[in-house]
């Protein structure tokens, strides 16, 4: 098929070259704070575990694990390993390496669709609508508009440092039917589930420092943050073309560790997705 504009865009982004059985080889851009974005990774590594379903399975987790930082300046190989193919599941477990060595191993798991009920336990806030807010996006790839919590929405779920954005692709991702593209949004949802988690827990850090008058005020740049691991659950379809509210919290922090989680909702407040990411924060070496 000829490459349209949406075509170019996969090919920047998600496009993977065969390496041999089951092995794959991808690249991406510098971004802001240097080297590969480990959403980009993610991302690329749920691609390469697609590529070796059966047809009628579709994703509906991946759990990486970020070993190293990746390097802009060379590509890199997603080795697939097909740990087990069932009736209703199918496991794959993908490396993803550099000369330097492993950058990062997921596990992804794919489901055949099934009848069941749906049934929604969580409630999306009560907040401005997404054109209400100015973006803040670090990549031409997708808008961000931070909103402020409300007030009104502590509940036990929230855990601390709050922090929620409108999100979407700026891309049109309707589905053309071509097997090429298959799974992209789950690829584009695992591309930007990455964003938030660091802030939320950076957030909550500062929050019981300010309290405990262990960061002085102005000293929020002295503290570095890293993500350790990260997991995405698919529950329904949806469009990342269209404007989704990504609500992140820190529910937990020790051993330097802080504990993200974050529901992702349409407009219209259905829950399409969870995300959860270990941080580590520490204070910057002089």
């Amino acid at each position: 098929m000829p490459y349209s504009s949406f075509g170019h865009i996969v090919a920047g982004m998600f496009a993977l070259v065969a390496h041999g059985p089951d092995t794959f080889l991808g690249t991406g851009p510098s971004y802001p704070w240097g080297g590969l974005y480990g959403g980009q990774v993610v991302a690329q590594a749920l691609r390469a575990a697609s590529f070796s379903v059966d047809e009628g399975f579709e994703p509906h987790s991946v759990r990486a694990y970020f070993i190293r930082g990746g390097n802009h300046h060379e590509p890199v190989r997603y080795e697939v390993d097909r740990t087990r193919n069932g009736r209703s599941f199918a496991t794959r477990r993908v490396v993803a390496r550099q000369a330097i060595g492993a950058i990062l191993n997921a596990e992804c798991s794919f489901q055949r669709p099934e009848e069941s009920p749906v049934i929604q336990m969580l409630k999306m806030p009560h907040i401005p609508a997404p054109d209400t807010a100015v973006d803040s996006s670090f990549s031409p790839h997708f808008a961000r508009h931070f909103v402020t919590p409300p007030s009104d929405s502590q509940t036990d779920r929230d855990g601390g440092g709050r922090v929620m954005a409108w999100m979407r692709v700026v891309h049109d991702l309707s589905d053309d039917g071509d097997e090429e593209f298959r799974f992209l949004e789950q690829c584009w949802l695992a591309y930007l589930s990455d964003d938030l988690a660091t802030d939320t827990v950076r957030a909550a850090y500062r929050t019981w420092a300010a309290g405990s008058g262990d960061l002085a005020a102005g000293d929020e740049d002295a503290l570095f943050g890293v993500s350790l691991d990260h997991t995405v659950w698919f529950h329904r379809p949806m469009r990342p073309d269209r404007w989704h509210l990504h609500d992140f919290s820190c529910h937990h922090f020790s051993g330097a560790r802080g504990l993200a989680v974050g529901h992702v909702f349409t407009v219209e407040g259905e829950h399409v997705a969870t995300v959860s990411q270990e941080v580590l924060v520490r204070r910057r070496r002089d």
